[in-house]
């Protein structure tokens, strides 16, 4: 056990310095956890709120083996720290959680396919590609369109190719990465479910979620997910909480789900605090960031129940500028019962700057809660056609088709003010 001058409580350092370490910072708070973050640049966004913070290099191995020094356990912010540096770190005795040989599956797609069809769980057909001539092949036994995905380094769209045909794959192909080949797969709804254990042993599920996605970018998330059958929903839990055994993981385990004619579809594993459980914090007994950081310590993790029976939680996106103060103040005003929570990150278009999360009975009216004051967080009005949405999730379920979005909920006023 580290040592720690006069502190009686534990250190956990995070390799990363976004707004996933930034969260987990706040949740150490209140468990008397101390955090030490390995941040790019001092204004990172986890850097702003962390008064452990260390500048340094994800790659390089002395800067990890100092952020390590001291630490109780050390976990990550993202998945793209060197395989190498992972074992070498492991040789040293320094505590990982998750470790080299659970992260592998999160670093790379072809090995997480493979361990899937190992463990008997159903993901999207798949193939390892070289040449034009494999994805033609490919093509001819599961039929155009054909995915094609980064093996290692895609997020939130990212490294991620739908070819109508041969030309646009030979497109993506002369980018020279490793890829592979992937069916197109018709879906009723994207899911999540979201599970964590404990180096002990002891694992808990969150409540499986839908979430919506937009230009390869989750804008949405609604727990629980409308319209699931039960059956369906523990079917996912029991999965996901029987990979995170199987592959040894620690901490936070998001499985990305396909709710598809054939049943359900694995399509992506994170081994991390995952944007579809941001509306833990104040929709979940125990915050996903909070049940991170009991895990890789292993302490009893906490109680991951609702607390209320819906919660929608929008993500905002950076706009045309970076004055979110103005806009904030009217979004403040005209819904006092939504939360925001925003990451301290320069705004760029399509970038995630922040969240919002409502909580209450009537879905439809959360989603247009939630994306009201993200369009307005974004752009300074409610009435974003972007922000339109049309989903439908699982056979029979209800299908939301609503009109761009305007301010509501108990005692809300219309937003107000100019865009700035």
């Amino acid at each position: 056990m580290a040592e720690h001058h006069g502190w009686s409580g534990r250190t956990v350092g995070v390799v990363g310095a976004g707004q996933l370490a930034r969260m987990t910072c706040q949740a150490a708070v209140s468990l008397g956890i101390r955090v030490r973050v390995l941040a790019a640049a001092p204004g990172e966004s986890a850097a702003q709120v962390c008064a452990d913070t260390r500048i340094g290099d994800y790659r390089s191995l002395p800067d990890l083996l100092a952020l390590a020094d001291g630490c109780d356990a050390v976990t990550f912010d993202h998945e793209h720290v060197p395989g190498d540096q992972l074992g070498a770190l492991e040789a040293a005795a320094v505590p990982i959680r998750p470790g080299r040989a659970a992260l592998r599956y999160a670093q790379d797609k072809l090995a997480m396919r493979e361990r899937l069809v190992s463990a008997d769980v159903a993901c999207p057909r798949f193939a390892p590609v070289t040449g034009l001539a494999d994805v033609t092949d490919f093509a001819e036994r599961h039929d155009w369109p054909v995915v094609l995905k980064a093996i290692r380094g895609g997020y939130d769209g990212k490294g991620i190719w739908v070819c109508e045909t041969a030309g646009q794959a030979a497109e993506v192909l002369a980018h020279g990465i490793g890829l592979i080949a992937e069916e197109y797969v018709p879906f009723t709804a994207e899911l999540a479910a979201l599970v964590a254990r404990s180096p002990y042993g002891q694992g808990v599920a969150y409540p499986v979620v839908q979430t919506v996605q937009r230009d390869g970018i989750c804008r949405e998330v609604l727990a629980p997910a409308p319209g699931l059958p039960a059956g369906l929903a523990r079917q996912a839990q029991s999965m996901a909480l029987r990979l995170a055994s199987e592959m040894g993981v620690v901490g936070l385990l998001a499985v990305e789900l396909f709710q598809a004619p054939r049943g359900l579809l694995v399509n992506e594993l994170a081994m991390r605090p995952h944007n579809c459980g941001h509306w833990t914090i104040e929709g979940a007994r125990t915050s996903q960031f909070e049940q991170h950081l009991r895990a890789v310590l292993d302490l009893p993790l906490g109680a991951p129940q609702l607390t209320a029976p819906r919660v929608v939680m929008a993500n905002v996106l950076g706009g045309d500028d970076g004055d979110l103060y103005e806009r904030l103040h009217h979004v403040l005003a005209a819904d006092p019962a939504l939360r925001v929570h925003l990451y301290g990150k320069p705004a760029r278009p399509g970038r995630k700057i922040g969240h919002v999360t409502a909580l209450g009975d009537d879905v439809a009216d959360l989603r247009e809660r939630c994306l009201s004051a993200a369009s307005y967080l974004r752009w300074g009005t409610a009435d974003d056609p972007g922000y339109a949405f049309a989903a439908t999730v699982g056979a029979g379920a209800q299908s939301f088709a609503t009109p761009p979005p305007s301010a509501s909920g108990g005692g809300a006023q219309p937003f107000g003010g100019k865009k700035r």
